[in-house]
């Protein structure tokens, strides 16, 4: 299930858009790339399409054959299109390496497509909507000063979600892009940053100092991904960790941007996706967010590339995830719950509502969860 193209957008995801070229091997054994649609905002926009998030994606985007893969990704994940800008500049190519399991990049960005943006690109958003954005867009012109322009048009106006995403080779001055970075934490709602940019942000300084200067500067909600740890997220008044579900691993690329896209996704599906309700959110709300987006991020995992899952890839039984996490995440149709997002189960529900019927939640010898489906008599 993807989200209706024509709903009005309740997120709108501006930035990159490239071809991640990902390692693998030929039938020779030889090293070789093959091409995925990526770039983390583009990533972000395809996953919230997945989860049923009714989302368009600002960019400028090539009219050659990967610029059409990416059209392709984008349309069949159900993103709007009302905001693509056409060219015939190429697409943005980052070669993957992966080193120790995790990926590193080289950029081929010279006058390419997603890096044009410009401020008379720029429609107005729909009233209401989100506005995510940041990675290698806010670092690359002219693009970066276009999406900085727009951040400070829309701030106070709507909930902005930023995820730096720092990739330092692409950043000559170090100095320059901090003094800009804390330019942008007075404009935003929501910040997501990996313990990796947190470190290389700020590496004199702890985890826990950094965030709470981040919420003395105003930021509502402050997430923090460990990897395969989990994940923090915190307000200005509480703080709380989740543990990621365990997966078998293909690769962790866009793992960090299918987060994204299940925080966003999480608030919302429970109307909280509004600058009033993030500053509402208690102890008990995070833990629920934490654990619908780590589970998210731990699904792409197990797919090569940046594929985040649709609905329905959230199986009704997904190993490693707690009983009581899998009530929360999976429900409203667990019997005698309520007020959860039906993650995973639309294929189900649709079943159940035309023929009735229900589903309990039980255990598995490993401490897992499995959903039974019990069916109406016909």
């Amino acid at each position: 299930m993807t989200a209706d193209p024509s709903s009005d957008p309740a997120v709108v995801v501006a930035g990159d858009a490239l071809i991640d070229l990902t390692p693998t091997t030929t039938v020779r054994g030889q090293l070789a790339y093959e091409p995925h649609p990526g770039g983390s905002c583009l990533n972000v926009a395809v996953g919230l399409g997945r989860l049923g998030v009714p989302t368009a994606f600002l960019a400028r985007l090539s009219n050659d054959a990967f610029g059409q893969m990416l059209r392709a990704q984008l349309a069949e994940s159900g993103v709007h299109p009302t905001y693509f800008v056409d060219t015939d500049d190429l697409t943005t190519l980052a070669a993957v390496h992966l080193r120790g399991g995790q990926p590193t990049y080289s950029f081929h960005a010279q006058r390419s497509a997603d890096r044009g943006l410009l401020p008379e690109h720029l429609m107005p958003l729909p009233d209401g909507a989100a506005l995510h954005l940041g990675s290698i867009a806010l670092t690359l012109e002219p693009v970066a000063s276009t999406l900085e322009w727009l951040l400070r048009r829309e701030a106070g106006s709507r909930v902005i979600s930023l995820d730096p995403n720092i990739r330092p080779g692409l950043i000559p001055d170090r100095v320059a892009y901090l003094d800009r970075f804390e330019g942008w934490m007075r404009a935003i709602d929501i910040l997501k940053v990996s313990a990796e940019d947190l470190a290389w942000l700020y590496p004199r300084l702890s985890e826990d100092d950094v965030v709470t200067a981040w919420h003395a500067a105003g930021i509502p909600l402050v997430l923090v991904t460990h990897g395969e740890h989990g994940a923090r997220a915190s307000t200005p008044s509480t703080s709380v960790s989740a543990i990621a579900p365990p997966v078998a691993v293909v690769d962790t690329v866009g793992a960090g941007d299918a987060f994204t896209s299940g925080t966003l996704a999480h608030l919302h599906e429970r109307g909280l996706l509004a600058r009033d309700s993030l500053r509402s959110l208690d102890a008990a709300d995070l833990i629920e967010l934490l654990e619908e987006a780590c589970l998210v991020a731990a699904d792409t995992c197990t797919r090569a590339g940046a594929e985040p899952p649709r609905r329905q890839d959230l199986t009704m039984r997904h190993p490693g995830v707690p009983r009581e996490m899998a009530q929360r995440i999976f429900d409203p149709y667990c019997t005698g719950k309520s007020g959860g997002t039906g993650l995973g189960l639309a294929l189900v529900k649709q079943t159940i509502e035309m023929h009735g019927g229900s589903i309990q939640v039980g255990d598995t010898p490993g401490g897992g969860a499995t959903f039974i489906v019990e069916m109406a008599p016909t």
